[in-house]
């Protein structure tokens, strides 16, 4: 049966909306981080989500571990629908926009106790060896590839920032919990939809808020990728350079109190 929702038609209808809200604000608002750091760490997330994303939906995909409904995609490029690698940039647009609004940032050096960059570096690599534990049984099988996956890029992240993070927590929870809130539902809505199927051999039926903890995982942790790479990317460049990515920002449009 052919779904009436397509993949595109998902973008269309839940991505780009926010996107263009979140873009205006961040141009507008005075507070909103802009300019060349924050968009240049945008920049940098969207080419490791496509390179780093495209083997492990190529690896999952061929298996079964998820597929598409009949119509929902236009083509595929190896394993993959165009419409996912797009999903690749959107993602990283919607969450990055969204932390261009809370902007944790706080004032530390960037020097971290080596103590503080062995714990992040263990619990990373702490979790990709869950993961691994978990590829041999059929039902654990997309979480176990999903923690696999995850693992080296917090341990990188947690190694190199913990101590940062752990000071802007508070703006940083917020940050991270909207987008993934809302891509939960997203999420929710295409599989309702048809638009994509979840294989039940491949996961282990639990589920939260309806969605297979599976898939509420990835988009919790992509998310952390995305708000964490880009809150140390401008935390590093802030104690480089000396100055604030709001108070280096490029120029925004007028507002009506401007014209006065």
């Amino acid at each position: 049966m052919t779904t009436q929702f397509t993949y595109f038609g998902i973008h269309f209808a839940f991505l780009l909306p926010p996107i263009l809200i979140l873009g205006w604000l961040a141009i507008r608002r005075d507070r909103a981080w802009w300019g060349v750091r924050p968009l240049s760490g945008l920049g940098i997330m969207i080419a490791l989500a496509i390179v780093y994303t495209t083997p492990f939906t190529n690896r999952l995909i061929p298996v079964g571990v998820w597929w598409y409904g009949e119509g929902a995609v236009l083509a595929t490029v190896w394993y993959t629908p165009i419409e996912e690698y797009l999903f690749f940039v959107l993602q990283p647009i919607l969450t990055a926009l969204w932390l261009f609004q809370v902007r944790p940032t706080a004032d530390r050096s960037l020097a971290i106790p080596r103590t503080h960059r062995l714990l992040g570096v263990a619990g990373g690599l702490a979790i990709a060896v869950i993961g691994w534990a978990l590829l041999d049984n059929t039902p654990t099988y997309y979480l176990g590839w999903l923690l696999l996956w995850a693992g080296p890029v917090l341990a990188l992240q947690w190694g190199f920032g913990s101590t940062y993070l752990w000071n802007v927590r508070r703006p940083l929870l917020v940050a991270i919990a909207v987008p993934t809130l809302y891509l939960w539902l997203v999420d929710r809505i295409a599989i309702e939809l048809g638009v994509w199927v979840i294989s039940d051999a491949h996961t282990t039926g639990y589920a939260l808020l309806g969605l297979p903890i599976e898939e509420a995982l990835f988009f919790l942790v992509t998310n952390l990728f995305v708000v964490q790479g880009i809150t140390m990317y401008v935390w590093v460049l802030d104690r480089i350079g000396g100055v604030s990515a709001w108070t280096n920002a490029s120029p925004r449009l007028p507002t009506s109190s401007d014209d006065r």
